[in-house]
């Protein structure tokens, strides 16, 4: 038998990392932040090539064979500059190919002793696991999301320039919804999830309500 698999998407800031995490300690759920691979490939070809203004392929498949746990764990990935980066190289096909298995592995056979598997990321739901047993999209309006941005990189102590960071995701969001592979969009079977009025409790237990739905409607 295998196990249940969340599937959480949606846009920069819009609170679902903060929800699969928490979903995945009151569930026993395996947690998989999957744009951490992508923000570790972005990371590593700007270490690999410090001198490249622009990611080829080549120089994005070789950062993707030069990830290790140690990167995956380095708080430089959490900069600004490489969420950009992530960005770019998650446009790339052959990058998004390249991590594709290592995401669906994670679902299969989550690590650990636990019950499930949870993964977050932009095409959880609609790519990497479409047959995911619960399908959540998390999402707000983007000024509500620069705010939240903003709030948390000078938390972090970063000189966070507002009209900076909203800049930089609209442009975000053109580029995620407008890729021709894997754009960001909500599964045709996906709870939608408005956070731009809501505190992380609040979320948290709507998307619980949703799961305990599901779950009564399948017994």
């Amino acid at each position: 038998m295998t196990s249940p698999v969340i599937a959480v998407d949606g846009t920069a800031a819009s609170g679902k990392g903060t929800l699969a995490r928490r979903l995945a300690t009151a569930l026993n759920y395996a947690y998989l932040d999957t744009g951490l691979l992508y923000r570790a490939t972005g990371f590593l070809t700007a270490s690999l090539y410090p001198n490249s203004e622009k990611i080829s392929e080549e120089i994005a498949i070789e950062a993707v064979k030069a990830i290790t746990p140690e990167t995956m764990e380095n708080p430089a990935l959490r900069d600004e500059k490489i969420t950009q980066r992530a960005s770019m190289v998650a446009a790339i096909p052959a990058v998004r190919t390249a991590l594709i298995e290592q995401q669906r592995n994670f679902a299969k056979k989550p690590p650990g002793d636990v019950e499930g598997a949870i993964l977050d990321g932009r095409d959880i739901g609609t790519v990497i696991c479409p047959e995911a047993d619960y399908k959540i999209f998390v999402d707000a309006d983007v000024e509500t999301r620069a705010d939240r941005r903003v709030k948390e990189l000078r938390e972090r102590g970063v000189d966070a320039i507002h009209a900076r960071v909203l800049q930089d995701m609209r442009e975000r969001d053109t580029r995620d919804s407008s890729r021709s592979v894997a754009p960001l969009v909500p599964a045709e079977d996906a709870f939608i999830l408005d956070t731009t009025t809501m505190d992380a409790d609040a979320v948290f237990a709507t998307a619980l309500e949703f799961i305990s739905k599901r779950n009564e409607s399948k017994a």
